[in-house]
């Protein structure tokens, strides 16, 4: 296996950087790159790790081809990133939204004292040996008012640090959520940002820069402002319109404006924003909002250890280009995710793959239904992922690596899966009333509607025979049930899953056959026929008799050619007569390991699976 490359061409925390080194190969260029070098060694990376100075564009993503996997933000916005171009060749794209929260909140409170007090002429006329104090009367910020516009995690902790400086605060977000703002302090959130700006001293903006909220303040925002109050900007530039902005301080509409980011940074000369630098009422900031210690530290971890979940095959925490994934959902769905994910594997490697199948392909319309507590859950989307991913590692040169929660249904369109998801709740109809698992999961092949009067075709889709399921306890994932039998294993490794008569002897003849091949065994389990189930027709039969047929298409490939004579109708071969062996093996299973299994007597089947 290539060992995966990371690409960082700007400064990352070492401590963050730490985490890969070991298992990934990381390229790192602090001094940057030129669009032209990034261009010419992003085809050779896995992963892209920037932060706000390199520019991923359309062109960078194109020439990396379909080996970039995961670009990372070290930070919270991800305007230098063409998202919409990373979606589109599945590339997942993940930053870090709470690493610099604090920071980014404490600068914005020190840019509103700055502003308040004219901190940055006193400091700069001072060390020029004028003492102007006359002229550098500021004011106070207790019982002022602060307008937030967007509530998020900055702007909420913004809102508790100044209500603690004894301001009053109002917002509008139209996506706040009331109660947790009453919670905080604010005093009340406006229906209209227009509502708010002719009352407010101070103005904080805490959004991404969006075509919804590019020029969000312009000159009539500005007209509605008192002429003593001033803004502030800690988030993106291009939220104010700049070149009002500096219209209303140079005709005196606003009183003065506290600046950290600018809609080019470092500024051009001849442009508004260089003209807002040198502004005698402006405090500016080369862009330090997220420039602390413990900032930088944090959101490098964070980002290095989604970019490590991600090559893995796991789940980032905060994909910026996928659903939201809360840290208690990623800590539930994480065990549930590698269960379907090897699920997936195991049915396609069991029930399709064997190189003596004469049926070559399985089905590609399947149920997936989540039982218990685990049917409750609303972003299901990553476990969809991990079974497109199970399901199509066989036949993929990546081992279905590029498979995630981007581009997993595109990829299930191209190949012709369907998948039909199923919450089934306790009660009847789910099944799993008397299950002793808080939560379990059942993957059921199922026949396409335009197949149902072929009869040929649904023979190899049995909804019955074609059946997995699974639980997780104590973080652990097992196997329960396989086809007809009920099972109890750990999916892991590699494994050899035999369909046979049960009758005694079996094993020791298997055993015999891999000690003859100097294969070891590090686990066995006999998984026995589920009789209630075959009684009550849930396993496609409808508790009818078997034929001898039935049992040797069991696993849906018919394997006519290595199955044992017909029962005569004296046998003592009878319904029920059958198991699995399941065994955990180390060893090369070679072609020669196979087919001595497959001849072995009373052996219907072999599949070797590894997961």
């Amino acid at each position: 296996m290539v060992t995966p490359r990371i690409l960082v061409p700007e400064k990352v925390s070492v401590d963050g950087l730490a985490l890969l080194s070991e298992d990934y190969e990381v390229v790192s260029r602090p001094q940057g790159l030129s669009p032209e070098e990034l261009l010419s060694l992003i085809p050779s990376f896995d992963a892209l790790i920037v932060r706000s100075e390199t520019k991923v564009t359309a062109e960078v993503l194109s020439a990396a081809g379909s080996r970039l996997r995961v670009v990372a933000r070290a930070g919270v916005g991800v305007d230098n990133i063409n998202v919409e171009a990373a979606t589109a060749g599945g590339i997942i794209v993940v930053n870090s939204p709470a690493g610099n929260i604090v920071a980014a909140a404490e600068h914005t409170v020190a840019l509103l004292l700055a502003t308040a007090r004219n901190v940055g002429r006193a400091d700069r006329t001072t060390k020029e040996g004028r003492w102007e104090r006359g002229k550098l009367v500021g004011v106070e910020v207790g019982r002022k008012t602060l307008g937030i516009v967007g509530l998020g995690k900055v702007g909420m902790k913004v809102a508790r640090m100044c209500i603690g400086l004894g301001m009053k605060v109002i917002a509008f977000d139209p996506y706040a959520n009331p109660d947790l703002a009453r919670q905080t302090g604010v005093e009340r959130l406006v229906p209209r940002l227009q509502d708010m700006l002719p009352e407010i001293d101070f103005m904080t903006i805490h959004t991404p820069l969006l075509a919804s909220t590019l020029d969000l303040i312009g000159e009539t925002e500005f007209k509605l402002m008192k002429p003593t109050a001033r803004v502030l900007n800690v988030a993106r530039g291009g939220v104010y319109n700049e070149a009002a902005l500096l219209d209303a301080l140079n005709k005196g509409i606003i009183a003065g404006a506290g600046l950290d980011v600018f809609t080019k940074e470092p500024p051009d000369e001849s442009t508004p924003a260089w003209d807002l630098l040198r502004h005698e009422k402006v405090v500016a900031t080369p862009h330090l909002g997220a420039s602390t210690v413990e900032a930088q530290e944090n959101v490098a971890v964070d980002v290095c250890t989604q970019v490590a979940a991600v090559l893995r095959g796991e789940l980032p925490t905060s994909a910026v280009n996928a659903p939201l994934i809360l840290p208690e959902e990623y800590r539930a769905l994480k065990p549930y995710a590698k269960l379907i994910e090897r699920m997936g594997g195991l049915y396609t490697q069991n029930f399709v793959s064997p190189p003596s199948s004469s049926v070559g392909v399985g089905a590609r319309h399947f149920e997936l239904v989540y039982h218990g507590d685990l049917a409750g859950v609303s972003n299901s989307r990553p476990l969809l992922a991990a079974l497109i991913r199970g399901l199509v590692s066989p036949f993929s040169d990546t081992a279905g690596k590029h498979v995630n929660i981007v581009n997993a249904m595109a990829v299930a369109r191209e190949k012709g899966i369907i998948i039909r998801e199923v919450h089934a709740h306790s009660g009847a109809g789910s099944g799993k009333e008397n299950s002793v698992y808080a939560s379990s999961v059942t993957l059921r092949a199922v026949a396409a509607e335009d197949e149902q009067q072929d009869r040929e075709k649904t023979e190899s889709v049995n909804a019955g025979r074609q059946v997995i399921e699974g639980y997780v306890s104590a973080n652990n994932i097992y196997i329960s049930r396989l086809g007809r039998f009920s099972a109890n294993f750990i999916p892991e490794g590699t494994l050899l899953i035999l369909h046979n008569f049960d009758e005694p002897g079996k094993i020791g003849g298997v055993g015999s056959v891999l000690g003859r091949h100097g294969i070891n065994i590090r686990f066995m389990q006999v998984a026995s026929l589920d009789l209630e189930r075959s009684k009550a027709g849930q396993d496609g039969t409808k508790g009818q008799e078997r034929t001898q047929s039935d049992m040797i298409a069991t696993n849906g490939n018919d394997d006519s050619q290595h199955a044992q004579p017909p029962v005569s109708e004296g046998s003592s071969k009878k319904k029920g007569d059958e198991a699995l062996m399941i065994l955990g093996v180390d060893g090369d299973i070679t072609k020669q390991v196979m087919e001595d299994l497959r001849t072995a007597e009373g052996i219907l089947n072999v599949s070797l699976v590894q997961l």
